[in-house]
C-alpha cells in the first residue's frame, strides 16, 4: 500500500502551541519497515489544484502572506512560507492517495484531513482543505480519462465535525458528506453535512461503533442506486480516551474496530479508498501516534484482501 508524507516540512510554532508537530514525524519513524507499506514524499498543490476547492482570492492572500490578523488567528498558526509548503504538501499527499486508491484500492496520506478549511478561509489549525481538493481534482481527472462521474463520499471520524467539507460541498450532490463527531465539541456552530452523527461527551466504543454502523448504513440505502467511486476517510485520533481536545472515550481497541469496520465495507463494495489521519491531541504525544498506526495497519490489511480478491 502507498502512503505519501510531508513531515520534513514543520512550520515554526511559539513555544507552548498545542498543535502536536512532531506526531508526523514520530508516525512515519514508526511505520519505517511495515511489511506492505510503501511511503513515498508528497508533492505540492499547485495554485491552480488548490482554486479547485477555494477562491482565489484566499489562495492568494495565504501564498502572499497576505491572511489578515484575524484570519491567521482563525487557522490557528502564524503565517511563514513554511506554513504555505507544508499546506501545499498536505494537500498533495492526499491527491497521491487518491490517485493511488484508485488504481489499488487503498492509499493513505500519514497527515491530512484538514477538514475546517473553507472555500474563503482557513480554520482550527487547517489552511486547505485537503479531501475537498482532492475530490474536485479526482472527479475532474476521471471526467477527462473515463467520460464518466465519479461520485465521492467523505467519512470523517475525526471528533471534530468538518464544517469546512459541508460548506464547500453543501450544494454540490456527487461529492456526500459524512461527519461522526462530539456534539459539544469545536465548531460550536456547525456546518450542515449530509450526514451529521452528534455524539455526547463520554461516549464509548459500545455507543460509538453502534453510531458508526448506523450511520454507514445510512450512507449505503443513500447511494443505493448510485454508489460513490471513492471515499476519502479522516481517520482523526482525537476520539481517543486520553486526547487532551476530544471529550470522547473511546479506546485504542475501539478505534481500531472502527477503522476496521469503515475499510471492511468499503473493500466488500469495492469503493478505494485514500485515508487521512486527521486530529490527535494525546496528552502524551506517542498515544496519538499508536492510534495512527493502528489505522495504517488496518489500511495495509484491507489493500491485501482487495488486491487478493482481484479477480
Amino acid at each position: 500500500m502507498q502512503a505519501f508524507y510531508a513531515d520534513q516540512f514543520v512550520l515554526p510554532l511559539p513555544p507552548g502551541h498545542r498543535f502536536p508537530m512532531s506526531k508526523y514525524r514520530l508516525l512515519r519513524e514508526q511505520l519505517d519497515g511495515m511489511a506492505g507499506l510503501e511511503m513515498q514524499q508528497a508533492l505540492p498543490a499547485s495554485d491552480g489544484e488548490l482554486a479547485l476547492a477555494h477562491t482565489p482570492a484566499y489562495v492568494s492572500a495565504v501564498v502572499d502572506g497576505a491572511l489578515s490578523a484575524v484570519h491567521q488567528r482563525e487557522i490557528g498558526f502564524p503565517w511563514s512560507e513554511a506554513m504555505v509548503e507544508r499546506a501545499r504538501r498536505s494537500v498533495g499527499a492526499t491527491i497521491a492517495a487518491a490517485r493511488a486508491a484508485l488504481a489499488g484500492g487503498v492509499a493513505s496520506n500519514l497527515a491530512g484531513g484538514t477538514h475546517h478549511a473553507s472555500a474563503d478561509k482557513g480554520g482550527g489549525y487547517c489552511v486547505f482543505n485537503d479531501a475537498a481538493v482532492g475530490a474536485r481534482l479526482m472527479q475532474a481527472e476521471w471526467q477527462r480519462t473515463r467520460r464518466q462521474l465519479l461520485r465521492v463520499a467523505i467519512i470523517d471520524l475525526d471528533v471534530h465535525q468538518g464544517n469546512g467539507s459541508a460548506t464547500i460541498f453543501a450544494d454540490d450532490p456527487t461529492v456526500f458528506t459524512l461527519s461522526l463527531h462530539g456534539a459539544k465539541n469545536f465548531p460550536f456552530r456547525k456546518a450542515a453535512s449530509d450526514l451529521d452523527v452528534d455524539l455526547p461527551d463520554g461516549c464509548g466504543d459500545v455507543a460509538y461503533l453502534r453510531a458508526l454502523d448506523d450511520a454507514l448504513t445510512e450512507l449505503w440505502r443513500r447511494h443505493a442506486f448510485a454508489p460513490p467511486g471513492l471515499i476519502f476517510y479522516l481517520a482523526g485520533a482525537d476520539p481517543h480516551e486520553v486526547d487532551r481536545l476530544g471529550r470522547l472515550k473511546l479506546t485504542t481497541a475501539g478505534l481500531a474496530e472502527r477503522d476496521r469496520r469503515v475499510l471492511a465495507q468499503t473493500r466488500e463494495r469495492r469503493i478505494p479508498v485514500a485515508l487521512a489521519m486527521a486530529g490527535g491531541y494525546g496528552r502524551v504525544v506517542e498515544d496519538t501516534v499508536e492510534v495512527h498506526v493502528g489505522t495504517i495497519r488496518a489500511a495495509v490489511e484491507s489493500w491485501r484482501q482487495w488486491n487478493n480478491a482481484r479477480p
